[in-house]
């Protein structure tokens, strides 16, 4: 059974690939602790996008954040990078696409998602962040 009061962890990762399965692996262990095993799958898939934006878009150190309150499953990502975003697009534009999947399966998978600008430890960046709502 989930758990009703608020809680939040965060992951400072590498700029290293790697950091991906970790992120993923860490997401995966945290929700099957707090009985919040049904969104495990969906959450893995975003948090994984969030992180390889975050690894693969950026040069400096990122970070997944974690949370939990009132019924709603929080999964973002910090990057070094205060620019926006791409926008995400139709999945019908990007059928034949090689790349830029990620932020379109965060809006198709999600129940809200958005960004903002960000300032961590004096450092300039942007957080990425979805939302899931527990069934």
């Amino acid at each position: 059974m989930p758990e009703t009061e608020p809680w939040e962890y965060t992951l400072h990762i590498p700029n290293d690939v790697r950091a991906v399965t970790v992120s993923r692996r860490t997401l995966r262990l945290i929700l099957t602790m707090h009985g919040l095993i049904g969104l495990v799958d969906t959450a893995e898939l975003l948090a994984t996008e969030l992180v390889a934006n975050a690894v693969r878009h950026t040069k400096g150190s990122a970070a997944l954040r974690v949370g939990w309150s009132a019924g709603v499953l929080r999964i973002g990502a910090w990057d070094a990078d205060p620019e926006p975003p791409e926008p995400p697009q139709a999945f019908a534009a990007l059928r034949d696409a090689e790349e830029g999947r990620g932020l379109a399966l965060v809006r198709a998978c999600a129940d809200l998602w958005g960004w903002q600008p960000l300032t961590r430890g004096g450092n300039r960046g942007k957080y990425v962040w979805c939302d899931l709502a527990a069934a």
